[in-house]
């Protein structure tokens, strides 16, 4: 029998008088709460919750423990058109669920509707396959989590994925490779860190289910973009061990991150679940409270609104939603050592509805903002989705950091799209070069809000960047139509792999040349992992289902001192130690748009003669030279400059006034090395190259 118990906390809370459950389901006639045997596959008893208080459903199991297997039936109306669509046959997953037994194999026995006729209901039972909770027992607050703590200046994010970061690291013990545990491993860290990296943002960790149709290729979600489960680590990136769990696991990945000084942060899926459209499965919230859980459209709310691409969108302008939002935030701040968040397609977060749209000012946001805890996380925003107004570059509230494609766009048609229509000029580079105050610079914003990048999970990696014109997602399954068709790539001569030592040369410095203009920019600089590996995808710019060795990063030759690989990784780490040691390049101020005359300190840019640059020189000019400082060494750091040549032959670059010293081209056959090279008055810069000197 279940006692009444308590409407709070949601979700299964464990004590010594036993389990409390809640649940959120305001509009349901009855819950059923169904315990488990310890297979998760054989339902033992099936009790009614026995009190609703204001639309939370509860009861008290004073037999319950931690390790219980549990799920809920809904009881209600079955009115798809009206948005109903409760099925008791179709056992649901908590919310709440700390961790999730079971998996998500998409046969239509999860489908709350009869396949052959939506507006029916199915009545088959799918208690024995249905994804299911365990009570888990709080492991309680965290030692070192709930605010990040590199400051804001000397960030260096890296985005990763957990598997694909150690599958095939020989490093790494086998049986934690593609684990948090292996993430873990000092080998890998030392890596990160040896390239500067003080913040690993991981992608998606919470717990998925892959959608139907890959599953019927035989293939999955690999980058995790299909959350099911909110605050459960996700299971497959644990390694099993005896006397551990998922949730155990990445907490002591937390830890050994933090005990390197480095940030951890999550990308988080709060815009859609892995329930999809009308015609995907009924999992969980679906069957719980449709109409509550998600955005249904109004002229048909059997139908719902896909601002994400994805089928559905959460509904954070109800309350409840909103709440299941923030305790999930909130678990992973304070019990599971988390540092910040990315938040995909995050105008979903701040749209109402369709009619009001995104709002800076929306209920999401001025939870977060409130909140003692989750105001001191790192907050990132992929500023974009495909809804109404979905572009939202430079909208977010202050204190948010946002993920700049524009950034990305600039660098990569200044470099490689010289001889192209879709060539960026001078003035384009600049802009973005110093953060994209168009953008960023108001309502007390600073620079380092633009998060820069060239190259993320989603597209070419920066090898194939420079080695394909055109996408190869074939193995996706799509006939090659998914995925960016304008990438702003350069193949350099040849689609794909080559041995003609020109191609690979000049593939080389073009990678160089973008990691240089990525490290010595303002703002947060971000890297993808693998980058600085030579990491390929084969073309494939979308690889989203690939758990394999396209995305596995290949470690093969890293250690070897004269591989591409470790050149490239000693070349990142000597960007990130230049970035470090010049206060200018990693400021958290925005420059003038105009340095007064006889101010000694600020940004100047100038032509390569040396004489400040003009409007035309901005639009149709290849080449220019960027002082911070007055060459004299005056103030914190010194003085600073960036010879940036993107045209096709080497530029003769005038010098200021003072004794420079070249201290890294991306040139390597101008590079000084580590000791530098002093500079007479005037200095070469090879083409497509970066020259970075100071005094």
């Amino acid at each position: 029998m279940l006692n009444p118990g308590t409407p709070f906390p949601l979700g299964a809370t464990p004590s010594q008088q036993g389990v409390n459950f809640a649940i959120a389901a305001p509009t349901a006639e009855a819950v059923q709460l169904c315990i488990f045997d310890s297979t998760g596959k054989s339902e033992q008893q099936r009790l009614n919750l026995p009190v609703c208080t204001d639309g939370i459903w509860h009861g008290h199991l004073p037999s319950g423990k931690p390790g219980l297997i549990y799920g809920y039936r809904v009881h209600g109306p079955w009115n798809p058109h009206g948005g109903q669509r409760f099925n008791p046959a179709k056992l649901l997953l908590d919310p709440y669920a700390r961790e999730i037994v079971g998996s998500y194999d998409g046969s239509d026995i999860f489908l709350g509707h009869d396949p052959a006729n939506p507006d029916k209901r199915d009545t088959r039972d799918n208690a024995a396959v249905a994804l299911k909770a365990r009570v888990a027992q709080s492991a309680g607050p965290a030692a070192a989590s709930g605010h990040a703590r590199i400051p804001a200046g000397e960030r260096v994010l890296c985005e990763l994925h957990v598997k694909g970061q150690t599958k095939l690291h020989p490093a790494v013990p086998a049986a934690l490779r593609g684990t948090y545990a292996g993430l873990a491993e000092p080998a890998v860290l030392d890596h990160l860190q040896r390239l500067g990296v003080t913040t690993l943002s991981l992608m998606p960790v919470q717990h998925r289910a892959d959608e139907q149709r890959l599953l019927r290729m035989g293939l999955s979600n690999y980058w995790g973009y299909t959350t099911i489960g909110w605050f459960a680590p996700e299971a497959r990136y644990w390694s099993g061990r005896p006397g551990t769990t998922p949730a155990s696991e990445f907490r002591a990945m937390a830890d050994a991150i933090h005990a390197r000084g480095m940030e951890l942060v999550i990308d988080v899926v709060y815009n859609h679940s892995a329930e999809t459209d009308e015609l995907g499965p009924t999992l969980s919230m679906r069957g719980i409270d449709n109409a509550l859980y998600y955005h249904l459209r109004a002229d048909d709310r059997a139908l719902y609104e896909n601002w994400a691409g994805t089928g559905n969108c959460l509904n954070l302008g109800e309350p409840r939603v909103l709440q299941l939002v923030m305790d999930s935030l909130r678990f992973w701040a304070c019990e599971m050592g988390v540092d910040g968040f990315r938040f995909d397609l995050a105008p979903v977060l701040g749209r109402a509805d369709a009619q009001r749209g995104f709002d800076p000012r929306a209920p999401f946001f001025a939870a977060i903002a409130q909140d003692p805890v989750l105001s001191r996380t790192l907050l990132i925003a992929e500023p974009w989705d495909i809804g109404p107004g979905g572009y939202r570059l430079g909208e977010f509230p202050s204190g948010w950091l946002e993920w700049n494609d524009r950034y990305r766009d600039a660098q990569r048609g200044f470099w490689l799209r010289q001889a192209h229509d879709d060539r960026a000029s001078l003035g384009d580079f600049a802009h973005r070069f110093t953060a994209s105050s168009t953008q960023f610079a108001h309502h007390g914003r600073a620079p380092t809000a633009s998060v820069n990048f060239v190259t993320a999970h989603d597209g070419f990696t920066l090898r194939d960047l420079v080695s394909y014109n055109e996408r190869h997602n074939l193995a996706n399954g799509e006939d090659n139509r998914d995925g960016h068709g304008h990438n702003m790539s350069n193949n350099c001569g040849v689609e794909g792999p080559s041995d003609d030592p020109a191609v690979l040369a000049l593939r080389s410095r073009l990678q160089r040349a973008l990691l240089a203009t990525l490290m010595l920019s303002q703002g947060t600089p971000m890297l993808l992992a693998g980058d600085e590996l030579g990491h390929s995808q084969q073309g494939n710019n979308n690889a989203y289902c690939q758990d394999n060795e396209t995305t596995w990063l290949a470690w093969i030759g890293a250690s070897a001192p004269n591989s591409d690989a470790a050149r490239t990784s000693a070349f990142v780490a000597r960007l990130a130690a230049l970035r470090r040691e010049a206060p200018a390049l990693r400021s958290t101020r925005w420059w003038p748009a105009e340095t007064l005359q006889g101010t000694p300190l600020g940004i100047h840019w100038l032509r390569p003669d040396g004489e400040p640059m003009t409007a035309d020189d901005w639009r149709t000019g290849t080449a220019l030279a960027i002082l911070f400082g007055d060459g004299a060494g005056a103030g914190d750091g010194g003085s600073w400059l960036v010879l940036v040549n993107a045209g096709p032959q080497a530029v003769s670059f005038r010098l200021p006034a003072g004794a420079w010293r070249l201290r890294l081209s991306t040139d390597p056959e101008d590079d000084p090395g580590e000791l530098g090279r002093a500079l007479g008055g005037t200095a070469q810069v090879p083409f497509s190259s970066i020259g970075i000197a100071r005094t």
